[in-house]
């Protein structure tokens, strides 16, 4: 009986293991290349997805019954009380559009004054961009 030595046995061995991993790449590469191609385009999809948001601005009508310039603003209404907070930005103007100066708003927002508070909703606040002040 031949025996084939141990060096020229591995070579053997080895040259199966690399045939039979010759074998099975194909059909690896025709079942992965189209799945990550499908990973990629849903990936691609999902990037694409646009959000709009929509902003309403709301108006309030009222006497203001509490006023502390950058913390509360609580004006009664026809309901009750409604405590607004403030925007980045607070727009004072008269009912005729005329932007009133800082030294006019310190000097004419008060409690007791007829307002109309243009605000948006964000969560569960109410939210002031522009107060109106009879002229």
């Amino acid at each position: 009986m031949y025996r084939i030595p141990p060096i020229l046995a591995l070579t053997a061995g080895h040259r199966r293991k690399n045939k039979l991993k010759q074998n099975l790449t194909p059909n690896m590469k025709k079942t992965l290349i189209p799945i990550l191609c499908t990973i990629l385009a849903s990936a691609a999809i999902a990037a694409d997805v646009e959000t709009t948001t929509t902003t309403t601005t709301t108006t309030g009508d009222g006497t203001i019954t509490e006023y502390s310039p950058g913390k509360t603003f609580i004006v009664k209404e026809s309901a009750g009380p409604v405590t607004y907070r403030y925007g980045k930005t607070v727009t004072y103007v008269t009912r005729s559009g005329r932007t009133l100066s800082d030294e006019d708003v310190r000097t004419r927002i008060k409690v007791g004054l007829p307002v109309r508070v243009h605000y948006i909703t964000e969560g569960g606040n109410r939210v002031v961009s522009r107060v109106e002040v009879d002229d």
